[in-house]
């Protein structure tokens, strides 16, 4: 009997497999690139803070803070989320700065093991509402300082917590990122994976004269011959190949959501969904433009002026609580703030407590389970993405927007993008019902409330992109 072989001749592999041993054969490459990545990031969290706040004659090409603006909320975070749809997290494994330093600081750090706190599931869902909120409150899409402080706070932290828990590895990234859970989200709907093969891994552990497998150097510490989906798996490619089991795969969009979440989807998740990316999200993107906003906040003063209580219109606060920026009149009273803080917990009390009910009343058509309702959630996954990635680019375009660059086809294009969105999100509560139900009737119309729903949140886009 030969030798058993863990390396397939790169003739005989699909080509999305040699795809995937060549993200492992240029590891070293991608090391270099993830380092020139930490460089620029770092470059344009620092640099701009050193810089004054520019003027009306500055452009996007010849300062540094609206270069860093663009290149963050312009460029860098709709189009990663993009990224995480089309590729999974390829971003999280290749080029993120925040992972390459915490798995750096925990190559040199303690080595400590994960403590029980840290694996909390709830960690996704409240620190990217915590996140998301704190940004609003110190208006961290236009300011410098604003950017350190979130950002640089974050990879602070991510270098922290790499420095003393684990060897190697990336705790932070798996259980403390604010954006993990939003990333896990939208590689669900991946057409890439890395598939392992239980057949295969089998054969090279049966194989009497198999030589000793280095195990796979996995910085998410996901157990590779149980990885099934693409939503904690970064997609650096170390693990391709391995026991000739693990290979770059295709797969269906829908594969991952309607198999697996009947399974693995979970309340926090649909937390995340419903109230984060459908709630928070959106009441974040909204109460800047909301003339419901100013009526409000105008009625509130009148009403406390009237009484004689004006500490609340006191704009007092540090900058790094409140946005204070008095140079630039734009300065938050204690009203603002609470004002703010009370808007997005409405927005997502009320989108995401109606769409709850709604997809409760699809659940209860084909007979209540709660694992049918989270699973449910999840195919709303797509028009959450869309939203959120539509919010983002609302600062790019604003960005272009005073530079002359206008496109009239924007809200065509958004249009259409929304659309598409609906229909993935439908075509995947279609796929989850017909495993709950065989009567194509009963089917149809328990889609009813799920129309509903997608229609409610379709809503509150259409006040911020056509109706305001």
């Amino acid at each position: 009997m030969k030798p058993y072989d863990c390396s397939t001749a790169a003739a005989t592999r699909p080509w999305l497999a040699r795809v995937g041993d060549g993200l492992q054969r240029h590891a070293p490459l991608i090391r270099r690139l993830q380092w020139l990545v930490v460089a620029v990031y770092l470059l344009l969290i620092v640099l701009p803070v050193l810089t004054p706040l520019p003027d009306e004659t500055a452009h996007l090409w010849n300062h540094i803070t609206l270069i860093a603006q663009f290149a963050f909320w312009g460029i860098w975070w709709p189009f990663v989320l993009l990224s995480m749809v089309l590729f999974g997290r390829l971003w999280c494994g290749v080029l993120c700065p925040e992972g390459a330093l915490s798995e750096w600081a925990a190559r040199h750090g303690k080595a400590r093991p994960i403590p029980h706190w840290l694996r909390w599931p709830g960690w996704p869902f409240t620190a990217f509402v915590l996140t998301t909120v704190y940004g609003q409150m110190v208006s961290v899409y236009q300011y410098p300082q604003a950017v350190l402080l979130v950002l640089g706070g974050s990879t602070v932290a991510a270098v922290w917590v790499g420095y003393y828990y684990t060897r190697g590895k990336r705790a932070w990234c798996r259980y403390l990122c604010p954006v993990n859970g939003v990333f896990a989200l939208l590689a669900k709907l991946a057409p890439l994976h890395f598939r392992v093969s239980e057949e295969a891994w089998q054969a090279s552990l049966a194989h009497k004269r198999v030589l000793p497998i280095k195990a796979v150097d996995c910085a998410p510490l996901l157990p590779v011959r149980q990885m099934e989906g693409a939503s904690g798996c970064h997609m650096c490619g170390r693990c391709s190949g391995h026991r000739d089991a693990v290979t770059l795969s295709a797969r269906s969009p829908a594969d991952e959501v309607v198999r697996l979440g009947a399974r693995d989807a979970d309340g926090w998740q649909s937390a995340l969904i419903l109230f984060g990316l459908l709630g928070v999200a959106i009441g974040a993107f909204h109460w800047s433009a909301s003339p419901w906003f100013v009526t409000l906040r105008t009625a509130l003063a009148e009403w406390l002026i009237e009484r004689d209580l004006l500490w609340p219109l006191d704009a007092d606060a540090p900058w790094w609580l409140l946005t204070n920026y008095p140079l630039r009149n734009d300065v938050f009273s204690w009203l603002d703030g609470g004002l703010l803080l009370a808007y997005i917990a409405a927005t997502a009390i009320a989108l995401g407590g109606l769409c709850s009910l709604l997809l409760a009343a699809v659940v209860a058509c084909h007979g209540w389970q709660r694992q049918r309702f989270h699973h449910l959630v999840q195919a709303l996954i797509p028009l959450a993405g869309c939203g959120v990635f539509l919010g983002l680019t609302t600062v790019t375009l604003s960005l272009l927007r005073s530079e002359h660059i206008v496109w009239p086809w924007v809200n065509d294009a958004r249009l259409l993008l929304l659309l598409g969105a609906n229909g993935w999100s439908l075509w995947l509560a279609a796929r989850i019902g017909a495993s709950w139900q065989r009567s194509r009737l009963r089917q149809a119309l328990a889609l009813l409330p799920f129309c509903a729903a997608l229609l409610w949140i379709d809503s509150a886009w259409g006040w911020l992109f056509w109706w305001w």
